[in-house]
Order: C-alpha cells, then sequence, then structure tokens
C-alpha cells in the first residue's frame, strides 16, 4: 500500500474506503480539498469523522505553506496550447496556459465554439508545433462538436484526422446537473490517459436554461461556482488547460458602449484565470479583446476563422 493512497489513512475501514471511491474521492487530493459536509453526504460517514478524515489527508499532503520559490517551481511547469493565429497567441501570453480557466463570451458567431474545436487539436500536437502531445476532453451543452470540423481543421496543420478524433474525448451534456457529473468522470479518463485540456462549450447555457427567474439565481450561482472549483481543481492537480466559453446577454440599460454583458456574474468573473470578449468583425474576421488577467496587459487583435481553421 503507497504513502498516498487511501487505504492509508488510519480509521478507515474497507467499507468506507469503498464509498469513498464510490464518491468520487480516490485519492488523497480530492479527500484533503474536501469538506466534512461534503464528504459526510457522499459516504455517510458522520461530519466529525469526515473532519477526522480529511485532517489527516491535510496531514499526509502537507497542505499548507510553502516558500514562494515552490509555487514558481510548479509554475515552470505551464504548458502553452496554440490558438493558431499568433496574434491572439501574442495576446494570450503565448497561448492557453494550463493550470487555468481561460474563458471566451461573446454573441452567437463571435468564434468561440471554433476556437474551442482548434484547442482539442491544436493541443495534440508536438511542443516546437504549439501544442502539448496530449489529449482533449470536450464537454458539449449546446450541440457545438462537429466531428467534421475537426477533420478539417486536423488536415489544416498536417496531421492525420483519424487520430485526432480519436484522441478527443467528447460528451454531450443535457443539463446542469449532467454537465457536473461530466466534469467529475473527466478524472477517470485524466487518470489513464494523458490529457492536456477540458474543454466546456458552454459554460452556462445549461444552468441558465435550469435556473429561471431571480429566485432562483442564489442556488445557480452557488453551483456554478462549485463547477468552477472543480475544473480549477483538475488544470490543478493534472496540469491541464481549462477552456470554457461563455454567452452574453443583453443590457437594455446601456445607452453607451457595448450593451451586452458575459452571463453567470461575478461568480465566472473571478474564478475565470484569462477573460476574453469575441465579436464578429467583416467576413472571416474576428476581434479578440483582453478585459481579465492576472499578469497580461489589456489588449484587442483580430483573427481569422477560416475552412482549415483559426489563423491571423
Amino acid at each position: 500500500m503507497s504513502e498516498d493512497s487511501i487505504e492509508s489513512l488510519p480509521g478507515i475501514g474497507e467499507k468506507t474506503t469503498e464509498k469513498l471511491k464510490e464518491a468520487g474521492f480516490a485519492d488523497m487530493m480530492s479527500i484533503a480539498a474536501s469538506s466534512s459536509g461534503v464528504l459526510s453526504a457522499a459516504t455517510g460517514v458522520g461530519e466529525e469523522t469526515a473532519g477526522k478524515i480529511i485532517a489527516e489527508a491535510r496531514k499526509k499532503l502537507k497542505m499548507g505553506f510553502e516558500p514562494a520559490t515552490e509555487v514558481l517551481k510548479k509554475r515552470a511547469q505551464i504548458g502553452k496550447i496554440s490558438t493558431g493565429s499568433k496574434a491572439l497567441d501574442s495576446l494570450l501570453g503565448g497561448g492557453i496556459e494550463t493550470q487555468a480557466i481561460t474563458e471566451m463570451h461573446g454573441a452567437f458567431g463571435s468564434g468561440k465554439s471554433q476556437l474551442a474545436l482548434q484547442l482539442a487539436v491544436n493541443v495534440q500536437l508536438p511542443k516546437e508545433k504549439g501544442g502539448l502531445g496530449k489529449k482533449a476532453i470536450f464537454i458539449d451543452t449546446e450541440g457545438t462538436f462537429r466531428p467534421e470540423r475537426i477533420q478539417q481543421m486536423a488536415k489544416g496543420v498536417g496531421v492525420d484526422p483519424g487520430t485526432i478524433l480519436k484522441n478527443t474525448y467528447v460528451a454531450k451534456s443535457y443539463n446542469s446537473d449532467h454537465q457536473v457529473v461530466l466534469v467529475e468522470k473527466c478524472e477517470d479518463i485524466i487518470k489513464k490517459e494523458k490529457v492536456g485540456i477540458i474543454i466546456v462549450d458552454s459554460l452556462t447555457s445549461a444552468f441558465r436554461s435550469d435556473y429561471t427567474g431571480r429566485g432562483t439565481l442564489a442556488d445557480r450561482q452557488q453551483k456554478l461556482n462549485r463547477h468552477l472549483h472543480k475544473l480549477q481543481k483538475l488544470a490543478d492537480m493534472y496540469n491541464l488547460a481549462i477552456y470554457v466559453t461563455n454567452q452574453v446577454m443583453s443590457r437594455p440599460d446601456v445607452l453607451f458602449g457595448d450593451p451586452t454583458a458575459p452571463v453567470g456574474g461575478h461568480i465566472v468573473g473571478h474564478q475565470a484565470t484569462f477573460r476574453f470578449y469575441l465579436r464578429k468583425s467583416k467576413g472571416d474576421k474576428r476581434i479578440a479583446r483582453l478585459i481579465d488577467s492576472p499578469s497580461l496587459p489589456e489588449g484587442e487583435t483580430i483573427f481569422r476563422v477560416l475552412t482549415e481553421g483559426v489563423r491571423d
């Protein structure tokens, strides 16, 4: 039995171990990052026992403060995935980052889903060609995934379309509960395969249709918050990128400037590491504006969506 397996935790019997694994707590980090209430509800053990289990897991993982030099070492492992456009990569500081959530919001036809499909292809390219040499997970909530488009984009970068499709794991989500479950299930694939990116297209549409009216807003935001935290946890634990698309809603009260706002409010705004606003321009041109980033300056750039994919 290894030191970091959950069986090594003191005071856990076989039955509790089984329940923990069934509830998705298969490793030490998932237990350590949980709360006693969540663990208790998932396994049926008392909150006090759940608290002790979590405390033991945290002790073993040495979860606490560490020198900033250690943080710098972790950041040195960050990979970047090219979007296919040098101008857009430059605005992103080199590409879509691992260990981070990148959110692109915009109206219909602004290029959000095209970028999602392009990233599913590009993540599989070798590092010298702007990829990570890893596989992609695509959670489709709006029926936007098109294998034919992946084939076109794969040909556009000179790789075998069959291989790209084989290494892209797709699931169609039908409501917000299903979407949450699918993100939980991502971990099973990540443990077996080398995954470089999780794409959720779109993050908010199911939450928007499941929770209508002001009375449900608090519940929706809470659930969305937990969902985003789970995605960030996967990004940190497995050094992968999270790319989410988001819808916009119109604001009739705005007289000057852009009368649209991204769905999800402050929850999405605070949880997304990088936020971009996309809008359609003439013909195949799209405009991307960086709205929020912890390290990059605000800016704007133009890219194109062609038959062969996203380009300058």
